[in-house]
């Protein structure tokens, strides 16, 4: 006989299903893109001007929303930086290499190999800089724990909304499938590759980004096809990792715009 969870492991379900994001442009991205992951809203009394139609919405489809006061919205985000406006939402999980590859467009793409990032603020700015080139996917290695977080969602500013995340399986396996469908790999180093400005970029490109501290593991870096690093004066060791990406972006997208 099938016997329903604890009530305990129902709620920790839930709160696994759902995301609470806040600052205006990440909600409102959301309300374009998939209003019907939205669960219920918070929001200041300033903010109703501006979230006219979100809040019609609600009511048409018996969202609940509350108005509240500042204090409650920065309990609510565990943040300040609220913008006025907390929403959860349903987690939309990380879709599969093979059918994101199949459902690609012709012509030049790019893609993002996250390879132990970890830091939500980091994540989000990636995610924003993503977004404004117009990248296709980030792509999560299968052990990778990095998830979208209510931080991660307001630093995007609506980025998050734009770039698909897509977990890999094996990572040979996963190598094999992108330079099948035309890929080359592109491990960035802070020293010792080609310079980035110099390199004749392909015109269906994966950056393969380190973490933050330790940068990649030695295998995939030896695994990619090119090695490029970002010249610069000296005075600091490298850039960050969300800073190394909207420069890394750019010098692709100057040359395949």
């Amino acid at each position: 006989m099938r016997r329903d969870p604890p009530p305990s492991a129902a709620l920790r379900g839930q709160r696994d299903a759902e995301l609470r994001i806040y600052g205006l442009n990440a909600v409102q991205a959301v309300f374009a893109r998939r209003p019907q992951a939205i669960r219920k809203l918070y929001l200041l009394e300033a903010r109703i001007p501006q979230l006219q139609r979100l809040l019609q919405w609600c009511v048409a489809h018996r969202v609940g929303y509350r108005v509240v006061e500042e204090d409650d919205l920065r309990k609510l985000a565990a943040s300040s930086h609220h913008e006025g406006v907390v929403a959860e939402v349903l987690r939309e999980e990380p879709g599969a290499l093979g059918p994101w590859l199949r459902d690609l467009p012709a012509g030049p793409q790019c893609a993002l190999w996250l390879d132990g990032v970890g830091n939500p603020h980091n994540l989000g700015a990636i995610l924003r800089s993503a977004a404004h080139f117009g990248v296709g996917a980030l792509l999560l290695p299968r052990d990778s724990t990095l998830a979208l977080s209510g931080a991660a969602a307001r630093v995007a500013e609506g980025g998050a909304e734009a770039v698909p995340l897509v977990r890999l399986g094996n990572a040979v396996n996963a190598i094999g499938q992108l330079r099948g469908a035309g890929f080359t790999l592109a491990a960035t180093v802070v020293r010792g590759g080609d310079d980035l400005f110099a390199a004749t970029l392909p015109e269906r490109l994966v950056y393969v980004l380190g973490a933050e501290g330790e940068g990649m593991d030695i295998a995939l870096a030896e695994a990619c096809d090119l090695r490029l690093s970002i010249p610069g004066t000296g005075a600091v060791e490298s850039l960050n990792v969300a800073a190394a990406t909207a420069v890394l972006l750019a010098a692709w997208a100057g040359k395949h715009s």
